[in-house]
C-alpha cells in the first residue's frame, strides 16, 4: 500500500467541495498543458454533487476534457440511478465530453462490462485522475462482494472495466453494474477519495490498517496503490 495516504479534514461538505474542486481543476489544467487534453473518472452518488457543481464553475478549456464515471448502474440513460446522467448535468453544458460506459440497459451485465472495457481502451490511459467515493459497507466504485468480486479485484492488468452483480443487491439501487477494475483505478496518475460522515471514516481507517486482507473492497483496492492517495473528509 502507498506510504502516502493523506487525510484532509474540513468543517463541512461545502468547504470540502471547494477544496476538492480546486485540486481537480489543477489536475485538469496540468494534463491539458502537458498533452492537450485530460481524461478523468468521477464517482456517482450524492456526496460529490457539490464538488461537481463547484468544479463546473472553473474557467477551463472544457472541450479538451473527457469524463467517464468510475462505475455505472445498468439502467437507461436519464434514469435517476444513472451516474453518468448526474455527471452530465454538471459538465455537458460546459462543453466537456461526458462518456456513457453503459450506452443502453441490457440483461447481460457481463456483455455490458466487455463493451465498457472496449470503450475504455480507446481513451488515453492511464487516467489523469480517479475520484472515488466509499459506501458505508466499504465498497468503492461498484466493486462489491459477489460472484464477480475476484474478477474486479484480480482480473488482467489490461482490463479496465468489468460487469458485476453485487450480492446482496443494494436496496437503494438493486441492479447490476459496470465498474472500473482495481487495476484501472490504481493505474491513475492521481487518486482521490471524497467522503462524509464518521462511519465512513472509520471503515476507511480499518480498511487501510487491514491492507490486502481487508474484508472491505476499499481496503483491497488501496492495498495495491503505489501512488499517493488523498482522502478528503468532512463530518
Amino acid at each position: 500500500m502507498s506510504d502516502e495516504i493523506e487525510w484532509w479534514e474540513y468543517d463541512d461538505a461545502a468547504e470540502m467541495a471547494a477544496a476538492v474542486a480546486g485540486d481537480v481543476q489543477f489536475i485538469i489544467e496540468s494534463a491539458i498543458e502537458a498533452r492537450g487534453g485530460a481524461v478523468i473518472a468521477l464517482s456517482g452518488g450524492k456526496t460529490p454533487i457539490p464538488i461537481y457543481q463547484k468544479l463546473a464553475t472553473a474557467k477551463l478549456d472544457w472541450k479538451r476534457v473527457t469524463i467517464v464515471p468510475t462505475d455505472e448502474r445498468i439502467v437507461p440513460l436519464g434514469d435517476p440511478l444513472s451516474n453518468v446522467t448526474m455527471i452530465a448535468k454538471a459538465f455537458l453544458p460546459k462543453g466537456a465530453r461526458v462518456m456513457p460506459i453503459v450506452p443502453q440497459a441490457t440483461a447481460d451485465y457481463k456483455a455490458a462490462g466487455r463493451s465498457a472495457d472496449a470503450l475504455m481502451q480507446d481513451l488515453h490511459w492511464p487516467l489523469d485522475l480517479c475520484l472515488l467515493g466509499v459506501g458505508a459497507d466499504g465498497h468503492t466504485a461498484s466493486i462489491f462482494p459477489g460472484p464477480d468480486y475476484d474478477e474486479a479485484l484480480n482480473g488482467p492488468r489490461e482490463r479496465r472495466a468489468v460487469g458485476v452483480m453485487p450480492e446482496p443487491l443494494p436496496a437503494e439501487a438493486p441492479v447490476a453494474r459496470v465498474t472500473l477494475s482495481r487495476a484501472g483505478i490504481i493505474s491513475a496518475k492521481a487518486l482521490m477519495i471524497a467522503v462524509t460522515g464518521a462511519g465512513k471514516r472509520k471503515v476507511i481507517e480499518e480498511a487501510i490498517s487491514e491492507g490486502a486482507g481487508s474484508p472491505y473492497p476499499i481496503g483491497r483496492v488501496l492495498a495495491d496503490a503505489e501512488l499517493p492517495v488523498d482522502i478528503h473528509w468532512a463530518e
